[in-house]
């Protein structure tokens, strides 16, 4: 069973990662996504070596986001796709049964196709502005609240979400919030 209610994404733009993860962790942090866009491969490679290592110690799932060779390199429970990612059959193909994939949603169609492809849980957003996704259109709590009531798997609200408006997104029926500069904002 995977504890989905607090759910770090990492982001490269943070000094400190790793440290960042431990303390993180050791506040409750229940699911780790390593999130990265603009480091070579190799580099990406070893700092995910070692944030499996810091998972593992917590016994808590480490999941990479769009890099399935990454996933498999360093033994991740799994992966987080995108709309423009690799479909998630095929991820699911690659990865096998007993691999969590995650898929990035903004529809209810999309949703249904996610989960008809094998996805696990579904992640929704952005549900507020965020500052760490400038792109990202903002889908509110009522679209959030349409796709957890269509959707047969776990949901994870992601996207501006912080202390002040993260029961808004689970009474929306989330199982969980996504967090990335709340958390890593807040730590040293």
């Amino acid at each position: 069973m995977i504890d989905y209610s607090l759910y770090l994404v990492t982001d490269e733009r943070y000094d400190n990662l790793l440290l960042k993860v431990k303390k993180l962790l050791n506040k409750g942090v229940t699911l780790v996504q390593y999130r990265v866009k603009r480091k070579t491969t190799s580099d990406m490679l070893v700092e995910a070596q070692e944030l499996k290592q810091i998972c593992d110690k917590y016994k808590v799932k480490l999941l990479i986001n769009d890099r399935i060779d990454i996933a498999l390199a360093v033994g991740a429970a799994g992966v987080h796709l995108g709309q423009d990612d690799m479909p998630c059959k095929t991820a699911r193909e690659i990865l096998g049964k007993q691999a969590i994939i995650g898929v990035s949603v903004h529809s209810v169609k999309e949703a249904q196709c996610a989960i008809a492809d094998g996805a696990d849980y579904l992640g929704v957003g952005a549900i507020f502005p965020t500052k760490t996704k400038l792109d990202a259109d903002v889908l509110g709590i009522k679209v959030l609240e349409k796709i957890c009531n269509a959707s047969t798997v776990p949901v994870v609200g992601i996207g501006g979400i912080n202390l002040q408006n993260k029961d808004e997104v689970i009474r929306a029926g989330a199982q969980g919030v996504a967090v990335v500069s709340a958390l890593l904002d807040g730590i040293e």
